[in-house]
């Protein structure tokens, strides 16, 4: 671990290692969620009913048992609804009550409002529910057989690669499916509904988005949005799994405080959270590809199939980002890449840290090590021929990509993990196990920063300076553990040149800044940290026009430094002129806004700049694989990260390293397994394996990058890490796929994502030896 290189030795809080600042409540158990807070007088506890069958029509939902079980309230259905049974995050066909039909296994058909959550919970099983059961559309492959989509295809172009791919001498092809992920978040899916005067509602909620909460409530409850509030302080974990997914459950809360006049609670219990809730998508992608026969890529032609779930949810959005990143670090000269958005009757799969970005990186980096397999090359000279470059910079969507440091990083990195003695001592190690085999894999991540759906680019903040000194702090993003609060507050510190214990940040609210966007797309502090910023500079410049008037200076040349206001030759403690404002009639509160500039997409004409910039990173895995039980483990990684000029290395290591961790589990123990008939069978953690400590490599080395900062002016030149570190898991998968393709030199194993010990010994098994 290195975090030396992006210390600030002339900055009072920015670029410093800081701890997390909820890091001592965290492992204290002190921290606050929302299942932790004071219930108030009257709570009633929810639970909901959940449908017994994927698909079908609804004959009869008898609720008779339920009302009069011990302790129920109030049974709740879509008749209880003022306002669109609707709770979809965009173009609708997300019920909040399933009424005439059901459309998945465990979709909510009503809920019961209870004195205790056990009472609930044990009412919700009286129901005796009837449906007219049709045969569920399940897998992607069947979803295809039916033909049914969520959305319209999608498909970038350039060139003609079927004709190119056709016509060429050197070619290869293939298919793989990639498997989907559960969140697992720790906190599960918690709302709290308390009904205040006049029809008022305040909604404390564990998510991404309050402010589409606010307004999912708002509109459910037949209100306008200056009636609701939405609050969250922190979550127990999100990943993409609260940007869309919280409002369903925070509606319910709403409609059981409005029917009954009294504060509700709805927590999920956590099967029901994995059978109601959204995935990643799991995608079937089937290409084919041309090279000059040194595996410098000509044209490429790739067909994603995501399965979407039952509705469109963020679909659109998740598999246009498997597409924007299907190229990886990669130029291809032709190209199509094609979508199919599918639908299935399985819950709607929603946003997963990466968004649809590490979906396509696994395609990218798959044709990589067949090219190198069916060449006998390293597969690190393969990915290094087809780096972008000097006239080889423009990508499948037509982005010019300008700040490219791949060369660069991924040198350093081959040489820091001593990659190429590694790889011949690896070799040198298959030839003589006989049951155990190696792998080591170098893969490199380019990832694009921004929204794609351009109006989401934007943040607000609130900042007060109270007349002691101290600071309070409110913006627009959500805290989920990444340490974006403190990454804010570091900002505000720096401005004000005050110690980081003179900043507090409250609890996200839609009352204080509203028409919020979700904290996701990796650009938390990119957006909140510079509308905090512009909030503070106003302030700022006020205080120094003052203290130049008071005490003899120029405004222009007012310092503020280590809790000191300099004015000319004179020292002022900053609370002192804190003060003298307020006795001056000086505002100390300031709002600011920032909108990311540059970006553009127009996404019928495959044009524009719809990034700002690209983060880069590139991780070294060696992994030992049992070919005789399938079982895998990672020996080492090293990561080398691109985080620009890091505002707090500290919290920026620990993204890298939970990211990679995440993304391991995605590509090696996490598999969702679906019965036929629609259940979803891995519900629990007993049949769905997520990484543990024991999982993380115990020679795990990461550093940053030495950077001279991000060339887009970003808050402090820095660069977004929330998600790319989960791409650089790519390199365990490779590794693997390499061990079993040492089986057999020449021959490509048959390895689909996860690559669980099953499917392992499978493609261990499809190589014949």
């Amino acid at each position: 671990m290195n975090i030396k290189p992006d210390l600030k030795a002339n900055t009072i809080a920015v670029g410093k290692a800081l701890a997390h600042d909820s890091a001592a409540r965290h492992v204290s158990g002190s921290a606050l969620y929302i299942d932790d807070l004071p219930e108030p007088a009257g709570l009633i506890h929810l639970a909901a009913g959940l449908s017994p069958k994927a698909r079908g029509r609804i004959k009869k939902v008898d609720l008779s048992a339920v009302r009069s079980a011990p302790g129920v309230v109030a049974v709740l259905t879509a008749k209880d609804i003022v306002g669109p049974n609707e709770c979809s995050p965009s173009v609708g066909g997300d019920p909040i009550f399933a009424d005439e039909r059901v459309e998945f296994h465990g979709q909510v058909l009503f809920a019961v409002a209870a004195e205790t959550r056990d009472q609930a919970r044990r009412a919700v099983r009286l129901a005796k529910v009837e449906i007219k059961e049709e045969k569920p559309s399940v897998s992607v492959e069947q979803g295809l057989a039916e033909g049914g989509e969520v959305l319209d295809p999608y498909e970038f172009r350039r060139g003609d690669p079927k004709k190119a791919i056709k016509s060429a001498k050197h070619k290869v092809a293939g298919s793989m499916h990639v498997g989907g992920q559960e969140h697992f978040y720790l906190e599960g899916q918690i709302s709290m509904a308390l009904p205040g005067e006049g029809g008022e509602m305040k909604v404390i909620c564990s998510t991404q988005h309050p402010s589409e909460v606010q307004h999912l409530v708002a509109r459910t409850l037949g209100r306008p949005d200056a009636m609701v509030v939405c609050e969250c302080r922190r979550m127990g974990g999100g990943f993409g799994g609260k940007e869309s997914q919280a409002g369903q459950w925070a509606c319910i809360a709403a409609i059981a405080a409005q029917v009954t006049g009294r504060p509700a609670k709805m927590r999920l219990d956590r099967d029901d959270d994995m059978m109601a809730t959204g995935k990643r998508h799991d995608f079937l992608v089937e290409y084919q590809a041309a090279h000059d026969g040194k595996g410098v890529l000509e044209a490429v032609d790739v067909d994603f199939s995501g399965r979407c779930g039952y509705s469109a949810d963020l679909s659109l959005g998740v598999n246009d980002r498997t597409m924007f990143h299907a190229d990886n670090s990669y130029f291809y000269p032709e190209v199509r890449i094609h979508s199919r958005r599918v639908k299935t009757n399985t819950v709607s799969n929603t946003a997963f840290r990466g968004f649809g970005g590490p979906q396509g990186m696994v395609f990218a980096e798959r044709l990589m090590d067949q090219l190198a397999i069916k060449l006998g090359e390293d597969p690190l000279t393969i990915r290094k021929r087809n780096f972008y470059g000097r006239g080889r910079d423009v990508t499948p969507f037509n982005m010019k990509v300008t700040d490219n440091i791949l060369r660069e990083l991924v040198d350093e990195l081959e040489k820091t993990s001593d990659y190429q003695k590694r790889r011949k001592a690896i070799a040198k190690f298959n030839t003589s196990s006989k049951f155990l085999k190696k792998g080591i894999a170098l893969n490199p991540v380019k990832f694009g920063i921004a929204f794609t759906l351009i109006h989401l680019n934007q943040a607000g903040a609130l900042v007060h300076v109270y007349t002691d000194g101290s600071i309070q702090v409110n913006h627009g993003g959500t805290e989920m553990g990444q340490g974006l609060y403190m990454k804010v507050a570091q900002v505000v510190a720096e401005t004000f040149g005050v110690d980081i214990s003179r900043v507090r940040i409250t609890a996200t609210a839609t009352d204080k800044v509203p028409n919020t966007t979700p904290t996701a797309a990796s650009s938390g502090s990119d957006l909140n940290g510079m509308a905090a910023q512009k909030a503070a500079l106003d302030i700022r410049k006020r205080m120094a026009e003052l203290a130049a008037k008071l005490w003899q200076g120029d405004a222009k040349k007012v310092r503020f430094e280590n809790g000191k206001v300099i004015v000319g030759s004179r020292e002022l403690e900053f609370a002192e002129v804190a003060k003298a404002c307020f006795l001056e009639r000086v505002q100390l509160s300031a709002s600011g806004f920032f909108s990311t500039p540059k970006i553009t997409w127009d996404r019928p004409n495959v044009a524009g700049r719809p990034f700002l910039y690209f983060a880069y990173g590139a991780a070294c895995a060696e992994v030992t694989i049992d070919t005789a039980t399938g079982e895998m483990k990672i020996d080492r990684a090293d990561i080398l990260h691109d985080v620009g000029s890091s505002l707090n290395p500290a919290i920026d290591i620990g993204q890298i390293e939970g990211g990679f961790v995440q993304g391991a589990g995605w590509l090696t123990t996490e598999e969702l397994v679906f019965h036929p008939d629609g259940r979803l069978t891995t519900h629990a953690p007993s049949t769905y394996k997520i990484p543990t400590a024991f999982d993380v490599p115990e020679d795990f080395r990461v550093n940053l990058w030495k950077s001279k900062g991000n060339k887009e002016a970003t808050i402090y030149r820095s660069k977004a890490v929330g998600e790319p570190p989960v791409m650089l898991a790519t390199s365990v998968f490779s590794a693997i796929f390499h061990a079993v393709a040492s089986l057999k030199p020449g021959a490509v194993p048959a390895l689909d994502a996860p690559a669980t010990p099953e499917a392992i010994l499978k493609a261990v098994e499809g190589m014949g030896t």
